[in-house]
C-alpha cells in the first residue's frame, strides 16, 4: 500500500451529482477534487448513468423490464452462447488487459457522459490520484434476478457472470486512467449499499465467505493492476467483512455512523496497521436539512468527535488520523444542485483545513 501513503486527509468525492450539464458538473470536479478527481454519475442527464443501470452494459443476455426489475434470460439459447463468449474474452483480457477485446466490456458515452471529460481532466493535469467506481458485486447480484425471479445471488453461474463483469469494468477504468496519465494511481471504488443488508431475514442463507469472495476477487484484481481499491457502504456495516476482502480504503456514512465503527475496533486497528485507510464520510449528503445548516467547523469537530471514538478502544491516534481521509456520506445525486455543490465544497474544504491542522 506504498502508493497510497500520499493520500493523508485526501477529499474524495462519492459517486453522484445531481446535475443536468457535463461541462458544469466537471466544472466542480475540477475545483473541488483537482487531486483526485472522478466522474460523476449524472442521472438527470440520463437514467442510464444511475448506478444501478450503469454497469449493466455487456451483461450476457440481459433483460429490463419496465417495472425497473432487472433480468438475465438465463434459459435461453441466447444466453448459452452470450455465455460461452463472455467467458472467452474475459480470460483473454485477464491475461493482456491491452487486449481489444476490453472495449466491448467499457462504459459507454451512452452510461457516462463525464467519463470523457474526466480523461481530459487527467491527461492535462497529471494528477497522483484519480477516482473511479463500479457497483458492488454483491448489491448487483442481489438486484439481478433470472426470469424466473430467482436472485443471481443464489445461481453461481449468474453470480461468477456479475463478479466477472464488474472485473472488466474495473480494469477497462484502469487502462484508460493510465492511458490518459501512466503516472496517475486508479482509487477504485466498490459502491455496496446491500452489504449493510447482510444477516438480515433476506440474506439469510449467505454466507460471509460468499460475500468475501466476490469482493476479494474485485480488489485482488485492482491492485494486481496498479490501483488501490476501496468499498463504500453507507449504512451500518459489518466492517470486518471488507476488512477480510483485503480492499485498501474501507468508506462510510460517518455523519450518521462513526461510533458504529469502533465495535470493530480490533479489526480496524490492524487494519490501519498494514496501511489500510479510513475515509470519514463527515459531510452529510443523506439528510438535506443538516446539510443546510452544517459548517466547516462543524466538520472539523466530527472529525475530532469520530477519532476518539476509536482512540477510546486503544488505537492510536496518530495511527488513525495518518491513515484518514474525507468524503461526503454518500453521492450527493439525490440533492439540488446549490446543496451538491455546498457539500461538494465542504469536503475540500474539510480536508484542506484538516492538512493544515495535523
Amino acid at each position: 500500500m506504498n502508493q497510497s501513503s500520499n493520500l493523508k486527509l485526501q477529499a474524495l468525492a462519492i459517486g453522484s451529482l445531481p446535475h443536468d450539464n457535463v461541462e458544469e458538473a466537471m466544472l466542480l470536479v475540477k475545483k473541488d477534487f483537482s487531486e483526485i478527481p472522478f466522474f460523476p454519475q449524472l442521472a438527470n442527464i440520463n437514467k442510464s448513468e444511475d448506478m444501478t443501470f450503469q454497469f449493466l452494459e455487456g451483461l450476457p443476455s440481459f433483460l429490463y423490464s419496465k417495472l425497473e426489475n432487472f433480468a438475465i434470460d438465463s434459459e435461453s439459447d441466447e444466453f448459452f452462447e452470450a455465455l460461452e463468449e463472455f467467458f472467452i474474452d474475459y480470460e483473454e483480457i485477464i491475461s493482456d488487459i491491452s487486449s481489444e477485446k476490453l472495449e466491448k466490456y467499457g462504459i459507454s458515452e451512452q452510461f457516462s457522459s463525464s467519463f470523457p471529460v474526466f480523461e481530459q481532466i487527467i491527461r492535462e493535469t497529471k494528477p497522483q490520484f484519480a477516482k473511479g467506481q463500479i457497483i458492488g458485486p454483491f448489491t448487483m447480484a442481489s438486484i439481478l434476478n433470472d426470469i424466473n425471479g430467482k436472485s443471481a445471488l443464489y445461481d453461481d453461474t449468474l453470480r461468477e457472470v456479475v463478479v466477472k463483469l464488474l472485473t472488466l469494468k474495473v480494469l477497462w477504468q484502469i487502462k484508460r486512467i493510465k492511458s490518459a496519465n501512466p503516472d496517475t494511481t486508479p482509487i477504485i471504488f466498490m459502491d455496496e449499499p446491500s452489504v449493510s443488508q447482510l444477516g438480515t431475514s433476506a440474506y439469510l442463507t449467505i454466507s460471509e465467505d460468499e460475500v468475501v469472495d466476490m469482493l476479494s476477487e474485485i480488489s485482488d484484481i485492482i491492485k494486481e493492476n496498479g490501483g488501490i481499491s476501496a468499498i463504500h457502504c453507507c449504512g451500518k456495516c459489518d466492517w470486518s467483512i471488507p476488512i477480510k476482502s483485503g480492499v485498501d480504503i474501507i468508506n462510510f456514512d460517518a455523519y450518521a455512523y462513526s461510533q458504529h465503527l469502533s465495535l470493530y475496533h480490533k479489526e480496524v486497528e490492524k487494519f490501519l496497521q498494514k496501511g489500510g485507510k479510513i475515509a470519514w464520510g463527515l459531510v452529510p449528503t443523506l439528510d438535506s436539512v443538516a446539510l443546510e445548516k452544517i459548517t466547516l467547523d462543524d466538520l472539523v469537530q466530527n472529525f475530532e468527535n469520530s477519532v476518539k471514538y476509536l482512540t477510546k478502544k486503544g488505537i492510536d491516534e496518530k495511527l488513525v488520523i495518518d491513515n484518514s481521509l474525507v468524503t461526503s456520506s454518500c453521492g450527493a445525486g439525490s440533492l439540488n444542485i446549490d446543496l451538491a455543490q455546498k457539500a461538494m465544497d465542504l469536503v475540500f474544504g474539510l480536508s484542506n483545513e484538516l492538512r493544515k491542522r495535523f
